[in-house]
């Protein structure tokens, strides 16, 4: 067997690398901070035109078809930039929901613009508080015990929270669902299995955001104790920084390959899915907290100032290590499903 990404994959994984490099710097991401809306089109469409934003649109609908193991290490590199868009929620959760469920119909209407990037989706699951950028939503996904419905964006009234991710904008929502622009997806039994799956691929796909967002909190953390001087030598010589850098390290070590494990288990439809996910999940989530801990605590006093980048990575993974999830809920449910079987 061949436990590791192909090299199309890698080489997609680079392009879109170079294009958050360029399009979402901490400056873009710093303008999403304190912009009204806080999201430019214009890297969306890029992210269209390479074909990300399609990636797990069928190619019937003008996707690439690809699958969810393929998504994995771009949205690792989007969690390496902090890119402040729907990507997960609408590439990860509702492009494959509406293309394993959704009635004809409603798969023609909305997957094509998906794939072009005209439309942007995201999602409302139970269990779920808050829904991730409803402000710029075309489509709405909104789940009501056993049903799943496709809500236009403009049916939906919906009321902004504060979040301590300044660029991560979350709302609370309201929704007429007997509307007649309403339609139902699922319902019944395979509605809560369809629920449940998109559950899991938003859990595994956070998991792979935390990932990156770590990997980059220790990247910085490694470049400031270089450059950072005490009694005339750089702190990264200090034992004491070297271990907090290790410490951080080794839980990203851990992580990674327990969230691919995921990955792998969503894509081949696995008996033991859930177990796999929240594996990962919780091991991503353990470790991107530890990262920002250490990566504060190593930065030292200028770490605290909010006018240091590094708050952009710490809060982006404050707020994804408790979303779909947090380590402790998914541990909780390993032992349950453990116990179960």
């Amino acid at each position: 067997m061949h436990f590791a990404f192909t090299e199309d994959q890698l080489l997609f994984r680079d392009a879109v690398a170079e294009l958050f490099a360029k399009e979402c710097t901490p400056d873009r991401v710093r303008w999403a901070w304190e912009d009204e809306v806080g999201r430019d089109p214009s890297t969306w469409a890029a992210l269209a035109e390479m074909g990300v934003i399609g990636l797990t649109v069928p190619e019937a609908h003008g996707g690439l078809g690809m699958g969810f193991v393929d998504l994995l290490p771009i949205l690792t590199e989007a969690g390496r930039a902090a890119y402040p868009a729907p990507l997960l929620e609408t590439v990860a959760v509702v492009a494959p929901l509406l293309a394993e469920v959704a009635p004809a119909p409603v798969a023609e209407r909305w997957l094509p613009g998906i794939a072009d990037g005209s439309v942007i989706a995201t999602v409302a699951l139970d269990g779920q508080p808050f829904v991730v950028d409803a402000h710029i939503a075309d489509l709405m996904i909104v789940q009501r015990d056993d049903s799943l419905y496709a809500v236009p964006g403009a049916s939906v009234r919906r009321t902004a929270q504060t979040s301590v991710d300044g660029a991560r904008r979350l709302f609370t929502i309201d929704v007429d669902l007997s509307g007649g622009d309403v339609e139902l997806i699922a319902s019944g039994e395979h509605g809560w299995n369809a629920a449940n799956r998109a559950f899991d691929r938003g859990a595994a796909a956070t998991a792979a955001v935390l990932v990156g967002l770590a990997e980059h909190m220790i990247a910085m953390t490694v470049a400031y104790v270089v450059d950072r001087k005490q009694f005339g030598v750089p702190i990264g010589s200090f034992q004491a920084v070297k271990h907090h850098l290790a410490d951080a390290e080794l839980a990203v070590t851990f992580a990674r390959p327990t969230v691919w494990n995921a990955g792998y288990a969503i894509a081949h439809d696995m008996a033991t899915t859930p177990r796999e996910v929240s594996m990962g999940k919780c091991f991503a989530s353990d470790a991107a907290e530890v990262a920002a801990r250490k990566a504060l605590q190593t930065h030292g006093a200028i770490g605290y100032t909010t006018e240091h980048d590094l708050h952009f990575w710490m809060k982006r993974a404050w707020s994804l290590s408790n979303s779909y999830g947090d380590a402790a809920w998914h541990r909780r449910r390993v032992a349950q499903l453990l116990l179960d079987a």
